[in-house]
């Protein structure tokens, strides 16, 4: 037998917008639009949407923050590539949606491939309404990224 724990710190994407910066309105149509990028595209695989608020308010010990209206994860998974049985500790991937009052955050943990960080930043700034889109912010892989964009 062959034991190993490896210490891996993975940078997390989050942006946070108010619902007016947003095309959509309401927490389930964002969901709706991000599992549809998902089921979309060729390489990704739709797994389920967690209902992360109604999972933790069910249970006996659940705590959660009072400005936490609503939290989903939507789990699913990239084939691009399988390398070793390792990888699957870092698998499935997850876009993480919460409603806070008349915002709404975004985020992800960065995946050690680029073009699956590319497409989940893509897929989440794509959101933002078009009159907000010139805001955007380059961030270099592998950097914590915490974006407000506000008017």
């Amino acid at each position: 037998m062959k034991q190993v724990v490896k210490e891996i710190g993975f940078p997390i994407f989050s942006i946070e917008m108010d619902f007016s910066e947003c095309k959509l309105d309401t927490t389930e149509e964002i969901v709706a639009y991000l599992v549809e990028q998902v089921k979309s595209h060729q390489a990704a695989c739709y797994i389920t949407t967690f209902d992360h608020l109604k999972h933790t308010s069910e249970l006996a010990e659940g705590i959660v923050a009072d400005h936490i209206v609503a939290a989903y994860n939507i789990v699913f998974c990239f084939g691009f590539s399988l390398q070793d049985a390792e990888q699957l500790a870092t698998r499935p991937r997850s876009l993480g949606v919460c409603e806070t009052d008349n915002r709404v955050t975004l985020s992800f943990m960065e995946a050690p491939m680029p073009v699956a960080n590319a497409l989940m930043e893509q897929w989440t700034r794509s959101l933002l309404s078009d009159k907000h889109q010139s805001s955007q912010h380059a961030t270099p892989q592998g950097h914590q990224e915490d974006v407000q964009l506000h008017s």
